[in-house]
């Protein structure tokens, strides 16, 4: 396979689709690094499951205050205006629809939008957590993910075959070779590398890769 872009650079890209001043939840581990990279002029207040509203960047090594923590037990800093809340009232925004966008990581994601992050089968600890509520609370869902698993099979499939987390509930996926959007059941290219072909990026999707219009480049950053 062609070269790829690293999770860092599937971060950046995800945080350009970001409104200035959206209210923002990002998953656990890989998606919190979309927070790094904020365009310029830009702003997201970022939201955390356990109760944080409007946080900041993770503090220097050694200078963190842990009673300062995200759902992902990592330390945050305060920025002016920072709430905090009850957890059940964290889950109230979430349920009542008041996130602009949830950017979460996927074992797979299905051409109908379903998403399937928690579980890998029977052996899978379960774990759902909030993401159940996430993507079907936020106004909009991405996924950022690599395109294929370690041993090479497609993460983007006609059908989930794990343990679903949500049903038709995404519709963009940022992946390590393209931008693929999911409108009426369908994967539509946006964006891929350059340097991979269709035919050979489709070799690596589980589903077919319908186009509308020109397909863009996916040109990131040296991160």
């Amino acid at each position: 396979m062609t070269d790829k872009l690293t999770n860092a650079q599937i971060a950046w890209r995800a945080a350009q689709d970001i409104a200035d001043g959206a209210y923002v939840n990002l998953g656990i581990g890989f998606p919190e690094m979309v927070a790094r990279f904020q365009p310029p002029g830009r702003q997201a207040i970022f939201h955390t499951e356990n109760g944080i509203l409007g946080f900041g960047e993770a503090p220097e090594p050694g200078a963190e205050d842990w009673d300062l923590i995200n759902a992902g037990k990592k330390a945050v800093t305060l920025k002016p205006g920072t709430a905090f809340f009850h957890h059940a009232d964290s889950f109230a925004m979430v349920r009542g629809g008041h996130l602009d966008v949830a950017i979460l990581g996927a074992y797979q994601v299905a051409q109908n939008g379903d998403l399937a992050n928690w579980s890998t089968g029977p052996k899978g600890v379960p774990a759902v957590g909030g993401a159940m509520d996430l993507v079907h609370g936020a106004k909009r869902v991405a996924v950022i993910t690599d395109h294929v698993t370690k041993d090479g099979k497609p993460k983007l499939l006609a059908a989930c075959t794990l343990p679903l987390t949500g049903v038709g509930c995404v519709t963009r996926v940022y992946t390590s070779l393209a931008v693929v959007d999911i409108q009426d059941g369908r994967f539509v290219l946006r964006e891929k590398l350059p340097a991979i072909s269709l035919d050979n990026l489709q070799a690596v999707t589980g589903a077919e890769l319908h186009l509308d219009g020109a397909v863009g480049d996916l040109v990131v950053p040296e991160l």
